[in-house]
């Protein structure tokens, strides 16, 4: 299955680099998510590029009850996005990876931060697999909606997060 969620921020890509690099945002973005931070890691390079890893455990009520049986009452989300250096405008591409513990299901794919307008947008961009015999359309599209539902949560902390650092 098919996933792209473009995130709007209503800053530069130079200040969105910034903000990707922050553990305080990163942290804020997994709550903002519904789901309890169980690790964050921002690890930076020299030349700009940089990986932030996060883990979450998600509450699994919204997704359906006869695949709830194949994952509990949690879900172990690990996230993991690559970042190259970041172009002299700001701009920066990288790849992304999603993996549910303990479940069959992963999505991986590119992850891009662009010029847009006064401001700039995140792209998530990637395929979403879930190898569950039956079962795997609904499990495909019940971690699709969760995933977009995070990743969605992100851009209302990206716009905390900018007007916070602007405050003076």
């Amino acid at each position: 299955m098919h996933l792209q969620v473009t995130v709007p921020v209503p800053t530069d890509p130079r200040t969105a680099g910034t903000m990707l690099a922050d553990p305080v945002y990163v942290r804020a973005k997994v709550l903002a998510s519904g789901a309890e931070v169980l690790h964050v890691d921002v690890a930076p390079a020299e030349d700009g590029a940089l990986t932030v890893t996060t883990r979450r455990a998600l509450p699994t009520d919204l997704i359906p009850p006869n695949v709830r049986a194949f994952v509990g009452s949690t879900l172990e989300v690990r996230q993991v996005e690559a970042w190259e250096a970041p172009a002299a405008d700001g701009s920066r591409t990288g790849t992304v990876a999603v993996e549910i513990a303990g479940a069959p299901v992963r999505l991986t794919g590119t992850v891009a931060l662009t010029a847009a307008g006064s401001g700039s947008e995140i792209t998530y961009d990637g395929d979403l697999k879930a190898n569950v015999p039956l079962f795997g359309s609904a499990v495909e599209q019940a971690a699709a909606k969760a995933v977009r539902g995070a990743l969605e949560a992100e851009a209302g902390v990206a716009r905390e997060w900018v007007a916070s650092t602007h405050e003076g």
